[in-house]
């Protein structure tokens, strides 16, 4: 079902016990511990192995880069060249954050942040804090490398945002007068750079501002940039000559190939995603989006194929996508190590942005899937229960002797940092969670679609009103009492889960309804003055095997419970986790633990084996010796928020 329009909301109050904490947490400790981080106000704690994914840094230095350039300071650049998004990216959390829970003090820093970055913009809108205090001269001359346009599509991004929530036209102007800039400087006009940003996040911020603005050119702008992107794969090798051969920003990737920049040829040719899996996802966000506003057949059929390539073949059980550490990307169909894995934060962080871009497209019940995926999971996994530590990195089998001695993993690290070197998922996250009331409905004229079985209440634009109850991810119990006084016939969609296809129940004011499940929807009409549906969802916990062609997990299996995969963690379990294997058909209980990790559901058995612990031999001729055993399993979201030590997702089986 096609959709006309992303929303038509006009308040919604999320109650979820689950996201409530969450919301709470982003409010009262996230972002303002994320503000003091960028102004340099709280001392880093450099949990982090220096050569660990995110890398260290003894400070942020972000707002002070944009106070030199402002002129309110002396000083030099610091940090990398895309600094300036870890307050961009803070500026949206705070939007999104303001909308739910007001803050006289939270506003005070939102715009006083707004000033400082229309000073330090530049008159003809420019503005990337290290070419203008470093390298002015060098202005869109390394765009292969620079972050130029990604680091300006963030602050569009952020001040769309915020004027949206906040009503500061300061905010928007900022965007505008920046998307000016670009306009003026790239396309195919006479005079302009026929070229493209090395990492995309541009697009989808040219298609926001011009769903808020109304403005075509930025549409516009936002297609060229799609369809450009590989039309000339020798464009950056000749931006990199004239600029200087030796004269990189990060060393090698002026060699790495056009491949791993996803610029090796027009999207229309692309069958499937390669290379860094951040640039790849954040360019399938703008396509999605701008194949949508522009009806364009070919665009949303390469965003198709890209997506179905990536959740079918390269995606973990986890939602976690990108598996090697070399230029943090994907790989090759199947190919999923456990121990090696990537999953980067921001990844699944854009893996909810692609499939939202994809729902608002076309009504499908595997974009909701994947979104709940990535929110209980992936995503999930890459900030602490305090919410101020987090993961760069998110692999489904961890080990502290590993990271630290076997510099093959030693990306992988076993306990979140406060802050890194290169700080783009810490501020990621928080945007996401932040904004979660984005991702529950989809609506267009005459359907209302529930994707997320998050509880709320809702009042939409036609006058209905929805008030969602469940206690999910625990409870698969969910209830919607609709009330629709205008009594004008609607149309209100339900998501049913894939892991819950087999097995669900649907009530309408308490009498059975067995609706039709279309592309992993039901659909309900609804007419009435007030409406009562009650939906039963399948909880039982699961075993979950790969396909035979994932070399890595065979004779494994994952362990599910609704949409929370779970994970062995040494906290609970003696190490070493390899040394357990479950029975054939172990039998899985589930609990409640309130006071465990802020509280979650615990899954144990007893139908294990441990084996028993050999001698000092390093090879033996005979049997391993088997003991029975105990296990516990936790939500891989939680793990790492107690003692450091190894972590498991995929269980050996006796099959």
């Amino acid at each position: 079902m096609e959709t006309k329009q992303s929303t038509q909301i006009n308040k919604l109050k999320i109650t979820s016990p689950f996201w409530k904490r969450y919301r709470k947490l982003m409010a009262d400790d996230s972002i303002p511990f994320q503000w003091d981080m960028i102004n340099d106000n709280n001392d880093v704690e450099v949990e982090n192995d220096p050569f660990a994914a995110g890398g260290a840094a003894d400070k942020s230095h972000a707002i002070a880069n944009l106070k030199i350039a402002a002129g309110r300071i002396k000083g030099d650049f610091f940090g990398m060249d895309f600094q300036d998004t870890d307050v961009y990216k803070w500026l949206e959390s705070a939007a999104y954050v303001l909308n739910y829970a007001p803050s006289d003090k939270l506003r005070k820093e939102a715009d006083s942040v707004v000033d400082l970055i229309a000073d330090a913009q530049e008159d003809d809108g420019y503005l990337s804090t290290m070419f203008q205090i470093e390298m002015p001269e060098r202005k869109f001359k390394r765009l292969q490398q620079s972050h130029e346009l990604y680091s300006m599509g963030h602050y569009i991004e952020a001040g769309v945002a915020y004027y949206t929530i906040t009503g500061n036209q300061k905010a928007l102007n900022i965007a505008k007068k920046m998307a000016d800039c670009i306009d003026s400087h790239f396309g195919t006009g006479e005079g302009k750079i026929l070229g493209i940003p090395g990492h995309p996040e541009i697009e989808n911020a040219l298609s926001r501002l011009y769903e808020a603005t109304h403005e075509q050119k930025y549409l516009d702008l936002a297609k060229y940039f799609i369809t450009q992107r590989g039309k000339d794969p020798e464009f950056f090798n000749k931006q990199n000559k004239a600029d200087g051969a030796d004269r990189n920003f990060f060393p090698g990737l002026d060699t790495i190939g056009n491949a791993y920049y996803f610029a090796d040829k027009p999207v229309t040719e692309q069958t499937e995603p390669h290379g860094h899996a951040v640039r790849v996802l954040y360019f399938c966000t703008g396509l999605a989006h701008v194949a949508r506003l522009t009806h364009d057949k070919d665009l949303m059929d390469s965003a198709n194929r890209l997506w179905k390539d990536i959740v079918k073949k390269q995606m973990y059980v986890t939602g976690n996508v990108g598996q090697t550490t070399t230029g943090e990307a994907f790989t090759y169909d199947y190919d999923l190590p456990n121990d090696t894995d990537y999953g980067e934060t921001c990844a699944s962080v854009a893996m909810v942005f692609f499939a939202k871009q994809m729902m608002a497209t076309r009504m499908s019940g595997q974009y909701g899937d994947i979104i709940e995926k990535e929110l209980f999971n992936g995503a999930l996994s890459g900030i602490a229960l305090d919410g101020k530590h987090y993961f760069y990195v998110n692999p489904l089998e961890a080990d502290p002797k590993a990271s630290h001695g076997n510099p093959g993993k030693n990306h992988i690290n076993t306990r979140r940092s406060s802050w890194f070197a290169c700080a783009c998922c810490p501020s990621n996250i928080t945007r996401l969670l932040a904004s979660i009331d984005k991702y529950i409905y989809e609506v267009n004229d005459d359907v209302i679609l529930s994707h997320q079985f998050i509880a709320n209440d809702t009042t939409f634009k036609n006058g209905v009103e929805v008030n969602q109850e469940s206690n999910f991810p625990w409870s698969g119990d969910v209830k919607y009492t609709i009330t629709n006084q205008n009594k004008e016939e609607f149309t209100f969609g339900i998501r049913i889960p894939s892991w819950s296809r087999n097995k669900y129940d649907v009530k309408v004011n308490g009498s059975s309804v067995d609706p039709e499940l279309k592309d992993g929807i039901i659909y309900i009409p609804v007419s009435d003055s007030e409406v009562t549906i009650t939906l039963s969802l399948d909880m039982d916990t699961k075993l979950v095997r790969t396909n035979t062609k994932v070399k890595d997990d065979m004779n494994k299996v994952a362990i599910q419970r609704g949409p929370v995969v779970y994970c062995a963690e040494e906290a609970d379990n003696k190490a070493p986790l390899w040394d357990y294997r479950l029975d054939d058909k172990p039998r899985l209980t589930y609990k409640y633990e309130k006071s465990l990790l802020d509280g979650v559901g615990v899954i144990e058995t007893s139908d294990a084996k441990m084996a028993q612990e050999d001698g000092d031999e390093l090879y033996y001729t005979d049997d391993i010796s088997w003991k029975p055993a105990k296990m516990t399993f936790i939500p891989y979201y939680a793990w790492a928020n107690r003692s450091e030590g190894q972590m498991r997702v995929w269980q050996d089986i006796n099959r």
